[in-house]
């Protein structure tokens, strides 16, 4: 049966394989659970496959993919939609996730997560698409808010009323990207705390965060930085008010010792663990 997923975790990387395997036991700076990307381990054996159910056996497990393309007008990948189920099988994780957003259309991948309308039309066939995905699959699925740098002149809602919206019709939930938030205030304009303010806490079942490279004029969601300062105080906020979800750290460059993100993993549980207390004190 899945584990539930409670406290921090990391992205499985690789390069972490074999000191993840040493580290399971440790009592302190202790990793709670593993994220891994669906596709790495999809249609594969050998090294891959063994190392992930090895790692399996000691670590609760979430499963994150990159290439669902839930917003596509292209239709839905029957063989990949096979694939991400025998994965899940084997795995039994806590839940699957993707990103809400399309990768590409008439066979053609990008290999990046492309910004949707927020339309009415857009919201209708993104919540077809949701639906038949989580039928298929047996079970609700996370979307995770995505990084932009362009919007288009047709959208008419904000974000957050798209996905409070779409949760709403499909009782998907949603992955909060806290970084994303930030890039998204920045690059387009608004209050990140308004799109906090806006999410029904019972929503948000996983929390991402990340780095980023900041240009001055816009900023790039890159994975491959260390959490900014300004991130970890929207992540203050989105504890508060979201209260204790369980909560991991990417890094998809530039990635350093397992013990660098340990590190930044005991800084989300100081940073979670003063919000909860100032939540705790507001609420009595």
């Amino acid at each position: 049966m899945p584990s539930p997923l409670t406290g921090f975790g990391l992205g499985l990387r690789p390069a972490h394989y074999a000191d993840l395997q040493a580290h399971a036991d440790a009592p302190a700076r202790r990793v709670d659970w593993l994220e891994i990307i669906s596709e790495n381990y999809m249609r594969v054996g050998g090294k891959p496959r063994r190392h992930v159910m090895q790692l399996r056996a000691r670590y609760p497990m979430a499963m994150h993919g990159v290439s669902l393309s839930i917003g596509s007008t292209a239709p839905l990948d029957r063989d990949y939609l096979a694939a991400l189920k025998e994965l899940a099988e084997a795995l039994q994780p806590a839940w699957i996730s993707d990103h809400l957003c399309w990768t590409g259309i008439a066979g053609l991948n990008m290999h990046d997560l492309l910004p949707l309308p927020f339309t009415e039309e857009a919201l209708d066939h993104v919540t077809a698409r949701v639906l038949q995905v989580q039928d298929r699959l047996g079970r609700p699925i996370l979307l995770e808010n995505t990084s932009s740098y362009v919007t288009y002149v047709e959208s008419a809602m904000p974000e957050w009323e798209f996905i409070v919206e779409l949760a709403r019709r499909t009782d998907c939930a949603l992955l909060l990207d806290v970084n994303n938030v930030y890039v998204n205030a920045f690059n387009h304009g608004f209050d990140p705390q308004h799109f906090l303010a806006a999410i029904p806490p019972g929503l948000v079942r996983q929390i991402h965060l990340a780095g980023h490279e900041n240009h001055g004029t816009h900023i790039i969601d890159t994975h491959d930085h260390d959490i900014v300062p300004a991130v970890w105080h929207l992540y203050a906020k989105a504890i508060a008010r979201f209260g204790p979800v369980p909560t991991m750290i990417e890094r998809d460059d530039r990635i350093p010792p397992l013990g660098a993100l340990l590190d930044e993993l005991e800084q989300a549980r100081r940073v979670a663990a003063s919000a909860a207390a100032s939540r705790e004190t507001q609420v009595a």
